[in-house]
């Protein structure tokens, strides 16, 4: 679709805006970079494609493929005898795309492997074929699957007959072959690099993975499996490679290890593709039994599944998370599904052996009226947002929730405001009255402004000092009652000025009693006791010390009560060394051991 535009001089005409999609059903597709805004689709009309998931004006076409484009161009489309099959599989990489083709393609039944530049929105300048038929083009021999490495630089193909080639992208020149004539006895039916350039994967129809230096060319491992191969998918950051097999069951192997640490069935047809999450986690596949489902890789479980009308052909996911793009049988568009995970509590538990998966409708752009099914589910256990109580056990040592401004400096706050004391008191700007006075008479004249030495009498009142605070009041009560909730909570509620203005007053100087200043004692021994607000106990405790040492050095009372709360910071303190001490150990000794 075309919209033109004829603004030019005489009434010439351009293109002001268009929209181009498949003309046939998509069969591969593929994020292209890591931003996860580009989706490449190779359609079976020949054309490769690259749609944006954040609008349809950044959608670019990069043509059709063709054996010589001068020629194509001459004969027109429906004439044109030199347009390559389809795309059956392509591989792409954004590392040095401006400067050389990032894209590697290679079509149906056709030898030849094509390359496509991003940038320039067209078909490549190099065709990759093996030397042996570069004069003639046999008709049984054909390129099955490509890699393209993590820096750009490589391309990796393997053919029909067990051939794999690598052939340099910049030049188009061919750097060798696995194996003395082929890698494999079957036909190729996936190849993989890994981020590093150190092995390439291949994937053998007679059954057989084989690792290989990617340099050297050289076979460093095999690995028999038990059934055949229908392709091969490697997740590069964790170095896990999922295998699909032709009996529908899918393994995931471990490339460091070289053993296969996963196996999952329960497809009931071909296994059309698969894709990684991008913390690789997550193994999605599809089948033609018009599933998807989603495998958990390091519970080894199935966590979702449904069915789809039709039979999801190709599938990729995005490098962010937060889309699932699939492409189906028969259907020209490109379908995207919301990761519900990243916005909302979704249950991830193991679906039971005999889930029925639901049939879910394709996304579509028409606006649906939102069904309200709350009052159809019922709520899970799992689903409930997990609150934390205030102390998990009576035997742990809980510390507070507060920041620690609020109890950290406490027993340095006298130094902190004299470092903060201004030096010289603020001065008030003088303003002007809103109306301005003057003396009564025929004559007009101002009231002369008030000198600075009439100053309003700054008294304070002593009865509002002598009045008793809440938190007070409360310790009072917690005499009888032996409840220290409420002067506790009171107590974190304040700052740190309030709180040292607090503590300052329960002494007799301060307007308070001995009993007052039993009753905060008493109130620290509970929270040891209990083993909660521990460090808020501490940072008390030692405020308490430093503002009435004379005092309780002078009461017996008081002094027997410390004594009790020196045994219990003791025992605590003693029980959390131990503690500290055997994990420092453990520790150091996973530090330094050879394992």
């Amino acid at each position: 679709v075309q919209v033109w535009i004829f603004d030019g001089p005489g009434g010439a005409g351009r293109i002001l805006r268009s929209r181009m999609g498949h003309s046939a059903p998509p069969t591969k597709i593929r994020y292209h970079g890591q931003s996860g805004k580009q989706i490449l689709s190779a359609g079976q009309d020949g054309t490769l494609q690259s749609f944006s998931t954040v609008h349809e004006k950044f959608n670019k076409s990069l043509g059709r493929g063709s054996i010589n484009k001068k020629k194509s161009k001459k004969k027109g489309l429906k004439l044109d005898t030199m347009a390559l099959p389809p795309i059956t599989s392509f591989a792409s990489e954004v590392a040095h795309q401006s400067d050389w083709d990032g894209i590697v393609a290679c079509h149906q039944g056709y030898i030849t492997c094509t390359t496509w530049n991003y940038q320039k929105t067209s078909m490549g300048a190099h065709k990759l074929r093996p030397e042996e038929f570069s004069k003639h083009k046999p008709v049984d021999i054909y390129a099955t699957a490509v890699d393209i490495t993590s820096c750009g630089n490589f391309a990796v193909i393997g053919m029909s007959t067990g051939q794999v080639d690598v052939y340099n992208m910049q030049s188009g020149i061919h750097r060798g072959r696995y194996g003395k004539e082929t890698a494999h006895e079957g036909a190729i039916r996936g190849v993989a690099v890994d981020g590093l350039n150190q092995l390439v994967i291949t994937a053998g129809s007679e059954g057989l993975i084989k690792f290989w230096k990617f340099k050297m060319k050289d076979l460093v491992y095999s690995t028999e499996l038990s059934s055949s191969p229908s392709g091969i998918l490697l997740h590069r950051d964790s170095g896990i490679l999922g295998i699909a097999f032709d009996d529908f069951t899918i393994s995931v192997l471990d490339i460091e290890t070289r053993k296969i640490v996963r196996t999952f069935s329960g497809h009931h047809g071909q296994i059309n593709d698969m894709t990684f999450s991008p913390d690789g986690r997550w193994l999605i596949t599809s089948s033609m039994d018009c599933s998807i489902k989603t495998w958990d890789l390091p519970s080894g479980c199935l966590i979702d599944c449904f069915l789809v009308d039709s039979a999801a052909v190709s599938l990729t996911m995005s490098p962010t998370g937060d889309f699932l793009a699939s492409a189906h049988v028969d259907d020209l568009g490109i379908y995207l599904w919301s990761n519900r995970s990243l916005y909302s509590l979704v249950s991830l538990r193991p679906l039971p052996a005999d889930y029925e998966p639901s049939l879910v409708a394709l996304p579509s752009t028409c606006p649906i009226q939102d069904v309200d099914a709350s009052g159809d589910e019922e709520p899970c256990d799992e689903m409930i947002e997990y609150v934390s109580p205030d102390q998990l056990g009576e035997q742990l040592v809980t510390l507070s929730l507060l920041p620690e401004s609020r109890w950290k400096n406490l027993i340095n706050l006298d130094i902190i405001k004299k470092r903060n004391k201004p030096r010289e008191p603020p001065k008030v700007p003088k303003s002007a009255p809103f109306f301005i006075p003057t003396f009564p008479g025929l004559i007009p004249r101002y009231v002369p402004p008030a000198e600075e030495n009439d100053r309003q009498s700054k008294v304070v009142n002593l009865g509002v000092l002598a009045q008793k605070s809440d938190f007070y009041i409360h310790l009072e009560e917690a005499l009888s009652t032996n409840e220290y909730k409420a002067p506790l909570d009171l107590l974190k509620s304040l700052g740190p000025s309030n709180i040292e203005l607090e503590l300052r007053g329960l002494a007799p100087e301060g307007g308070g009693s001995m009993e007052v200043m039993l009753s905060f004692l008493r109130m620290i021994g509970v929270m040891l006791n209990k083993k909660y607000n521990f460090e808020l106990a501490q940072a008390y405790l030692a405020l308490f010390l430093k503002l009435h040492l004379k005092v309780l050095s002078s009461e017996p009372k008081l002094l027997e009560e410390l004594s009790k709360l020196s045994v219990q910071l003791e025992e605590t303190w003693i029980h959390l060394r131990t503690l500290f001490n055997q994990s420092l150990c453990v520790l150091t000794y996973m530090k330094s051991a050879l394992l």
